[in-house]
């Protein structure tokens, strides 16, 4: 398979860690380092299996967690200085709570954004919708909720089925066509029925690659009504990009 999705579209190696985090109920400033780094390693492991386009700072982040676990299972050095010594995980949890603090007063702007449409309807227009009011404050699916899913498809797949070698039917780019077909009488779907009618690992992973086309070329968005709950892949409404026929 030679299409490649771009994954500085989506999200980069801290919002990696952050889900990872908030997924495990972690503590930020005390990481169980090794948990953490075989976790975002299995990760890693996901994205090649699915041949995205992994950016360089994913293999360094790789690469300063497993310094990071080798450092905590040393033995600590006897100096007159050992309890001035700095945990080895400090400066990553610096880097994680500096950006986490940004990520939310990003989200708080874009909420307060899309709360302040609302707040000054045009004289004489309908009431606001307070349905619509709900379906605007939606958790928006990341690139990590997606490959948590996409894994579970992946376990639900029957070995021998898992291991057969196809021939290659098919492209990303009619896979992007399927979806957006299925998609015509009905503005949602959720993520397990683009699979429904998949035959083989292949397949599966060509599909999940049109869904991230798809996404990035603002075709589609991915929603979740919880944190971490059912994904719904919702059709945007407005004009997107003609999706050509010669990637794949």
């Amino acid at each position: 398979m030679t299409y490649k999705v771009k994954l500085e579209v989506f999200e980069g190696p801290l919002d990696l860690l952050l889900y990872l985090i908030k997924k495990e109920e972690l503590n930020i400033s005390d990481i169980p380092i090794a948990r953490i780094t075989d976790q975002y390693l299995e990760y890693l492991e996901l994205m090649q299996l699915m041949d995205l386009d992994i950016a360089g700072e994913f293999l360094v982040m790789a690469a300063t967690l497993m310094h990071i676990k080798s450092k905590m299972l040393l033995p600590p050095e006897e100096t007159a200085q050992e309890d001035a010594e700095e945990d080895p995980r400090a400066e990553l949890v610096r880097r994680l709570l500096e950006y986490k603090k940004f990520k939310e007063a990003a989200s708080e702007l874009a909420s307060m954004e899309k709360q302040h449409k609302h707040l000054f309807p045009r004289v004489g227009s309908a009431q606001i919708d307070e349905a619509q009011i709900q379906k605007d404050i939606l958790f928006e699916a990341s690139l990590f909720d997606l490959i948590t899913a996409f894994t579970k498809v992946l376990k639900d797949i029957p070995k021998d089925v898992f291991h057969q070698v196809v021939k290659d039917e098919f492209t990303v780019s009619q896979k992007m066509h399927d979806i957006l077909h299925m998609m015509v009488e009905k503005q949602s779907i959720f993520f397990l029925d683009l699979f429904k009618a998949a035959k083989h690992k292949r397949e599966m992973i060509t599909i999940f690659l049109a869904l991230l086309e798809l996404i990035r070329l603002k075709a589609v968005v991915i929603q979740q009504a919880v944190v971490f709950g059912d994904i719904e892949i919702i059709r945007c409404v407005e004009e997107v990009k003609p999706i050509g026929g010669s990637n794949g």
